[in-house]
Formats: C-alpha cells, sequence, structure tokens
C-alpha cells in the first residue's frame, strides 16, 4: 500500500468524500484500503459477527453504522474472525471494546470511541443498504482508505 491520503485528496479533490476526524484507530493496521460492505444494526452485532466469522473478506472493508448508539458492537472475537477469513479492516459508527486485545490482529478498526458493554438481546441488521453518518454517504462497493491523515471515500479504487 503506498497511497496516502492526503495525497489522493490533492490529487483528486472532487472524487473523495473525508470523514471527520472523531474516528480513532482500534486495530493493529492502521493503513488500509478495500472496497466497502455496508450494513446497519440496532445495538446487537449477530449479524456482523455472522458474516465476519461466515464470509471471505477478500480485503474488503465494512463500515456498520449503529448510530452511536453507545454499545460495543466490535471486540476481540470479532477481529479474530475478521483477520481470519481475510477483512481488511472495520469502520463503526459507533462504539467497541477489548481495545488492548484489538490491537493485536492485523486488521483496521475505526471507531467513535469505547464502550465495555455489548447489547446482548438478538437483533436483525440491514446489509448492502446506503448509510450516512458525519456527513459522508457510504454506498455498498465504494473504496475506502485510512492512514494516519484520515479515512476518506471514493466511489472507485482511484490509486
Amino acid at each position: 500500500m503506498s497511497f496516502s491520503t492526503a495525497d489522493l485528496c490533492d490529487e483528486f479533490f472532487d472524487k473523495v468524500r473525508v470523514l471527520n476526524p472523531e474516528f480513532k484507530p482500534y486495530g493493529g493496521k492502521r493503513k488500509v484500503e478495500g472496497t466497502i460492505v455496508t450494513m446497519r444494526l440496532d445495538k446487537n452485532n449477530y449479524d456482523l459477527a455472522s458474516m465476519l466469522k461466515n464470509e471471505a473478506g477478500e480485503n474488503r472493508i465494512v463500515v456498520v453504522d449503529v448510530a452511536q448508539e453507545y454499545y460495543a458492537v466490535v471486540g476481540d472475537n470479532l477481529m479474530k474472525f475478521a483477520q481470519d477469513n481475510n477483512w481488511q479492516a472495520i469502520l463503526v459508527n459507533g462504539y467497541v471494546r477489548d481495545t488492548d486485545e484489538t490491537q493485536k490482529f492485523d486488521v483496521g478498526l475505526f471507531a467513535i470511541g469505547t464502550c465495555p458493554r455489548k447489547y446482548i438481546p438478538q437483533t436483525s441488521g440491514q446489509r448492502g443498504v446506503e448509510l450516512s453518518f458525519e456527513g459522508v454517504v457510504f454506498k455498498d462497493g465504494d473504496y475506502l482508505y485510512a492512514d494516519n491523515d484520515g479515512i476518506i471515500i471514493t466511489e472507485t479504487k482511484i490509486d
């Protein structure tokens, strides 16, 4: 990976959407790129866990919207699933936990913050839906780049 989000923003300023700096890295990989898979959850991570555990990631990035509900949807177990199945990263519009452990996995993890509790009752999620948060629209099949300077989204791979 030889891209730089700053350079991509300079060169393709009219093609990038920049996510605000509120999202922090909690995974072992800080520089990631890949095709986006979108998922909307209602507090519980059952559908996300099932996807990460049972589906080959093929270096894709899952973007998860839980509307910033104060429950963790990713921890060490899901990071292990993601690593085992070759997912590049997880971006959560919400919270994560077990961050001392999540940093040990060779997977990117970006979220707003941490929360020690998870939501236990099982709820259903929606996959492949358009998501919009923090002024950025995410569509299934868009492309995401992240490094120490920030997170950007494009319609297609541009580097």
